[in-house]
Formats: C-alpha cells, structure tokens, sequence
C-alpha cells in the first residue's frame, strides 16, 4: 500500500518506487524536504497510481515486486506517460545503464548514491521536460528567464511574478555593476512607480531566497 509523507501543498509532486523496507521510508523522508512525496514498495500498484494521479517525477526501482522497473517504465511510456523517471537500482553495467533509458527512463543512477546528486539529476530531468531554456546561475539557485523559473536546491522550482523575474534577470546578468532606484525604474517599471516600488520588489525577491 502506498504512503503519502505530508509536506507543503506547493511541493512539486514525486512518486518513489523503492521495496526496501529501511531505503524506502529514508528516501521519502529526505526527498519530502523538496517534493511532496508518495512512497510505493509494489511495481504493479505503482502503475495505477502513476495512471491515476499527476506526477512531476518518479523514482523507480528496478528489482520490484509483481511488475519490476524496467517494465514499470516501459508500461508507462506505452500508455502515453511524459512524467520524467529516473531508474535508481544497484544494477549498474553498461548494459543495465543502457537497457533502462531504451525503456524511456530519462536518467539512470547507480546505487550506492549521494542526496546531493539525486536532488541534482532530478531538477535536471524535470528541467529538459518543462523545456526551461537557458539559465543564469546565482549561487546555489539557477534563474531561467524565459519560464521565469527558479530552481532551489531547498524549496524546488518557484514561478516568479513579471516584475520580479524582469528584477532578477537585470541583477543577475550585470553582477558587477551597481544600479540606483531610478536606474531600476527606467529598466523594469513604469513611470507610474516609485523608487518605493524597487525597494519592494527587492524585499520579495529577498523572501523568496
């Protein structure tokens, strides 16, 4: 039976497939800090979630009970799946590798693995499906001007308003230069606004990071 680990209604949504009684549990409760969570131990029932609920990304076993992962993914991929699965299983030869992105996963990771690098390949394969576009890195974030999407290894993807994603993309790609409120008026807002409105837009966008 599937567990649901409660987060934040605004988390991006991720099905975990995992039968390891010890793994399991742990992933979940780690990947919550991101994602809003569903843990599944059983191939076949994680197939009728995944059809009947939405998705942003899944996490898929290989070695599964009734239906393994392999054939997990492909079964999804027929009945017209797009969600990003990434295969995360300690079968890890070339042939394992190239076997499971055949079967349409988008990414493979070999266990024994890193959070750090599982958090990463999961923004990048939601990010190739969201068809993002180019990126502006700011520390640890990565501002995407054209969706006006920023990624946070903390709090997932957040969608900017106009105004702060016109802000930021100002900021971000003249990193060594120096603006003044009127400088920022004439290049993002209007002439209705005042230098009130920058000091506004800034302390948002602070909240934000």
């Amino acid at each position: 039976m599937a567990d649901t680990v409660a987060t934040a209604p605004t988390q991006p949504r991720l099905l975990l497939i995992e039968d390891d009684p010890q793994l399991g549990p742990l992933m979940a409760q780690v990947l919550a800090e991101v994602y809003d969570v569903t843990l599944c131990a059983d191939g076949g029932e994680a197939f009728d979630i995944a059809m009947e609920q939405s998705f942003d990304a899944m996490v898929v076993d290989r070695r599964l009970p009734t239906v393994d992962g392999l054939t997990l993914v492909e079964s999804l991929r027929r009945a017209g799946s797009q969600v990003p699965m990434l295969i995360l299983t300690a079968m890890g030869t070339v042939q394992d590798k190239v076997r499971g992105l055949d079967a349409g996963a988008a990414d493979y990771l070999v266990k024994p693995f890193e959070f750090d690098e599982l958090f990463a390949r999961l923004r990048a394969i939601r990010r190739v499906t969201n068809g993002e576009g180019p990126f502006v890195r700011i520390g640890e974030w990565e501002f995407y001007p054209d969706s006006r999407a920023v990624y946070s290894p903390y709090d997932g993807r957040t969608i900017l308003t106009e105004r702060e994603s016109a802000l930021l993309r100002l900021l971000a790609t003249n990193p060594q230069q120096t603006f003044t409120r009127a400088a920022i008026l004439r290049a993002v807002f209007s002439s209705d606004d005042t230098p009130g409105t920058v000091d506004t837009y800034v302390h948002y966008l602070a909240l934000r990071s």
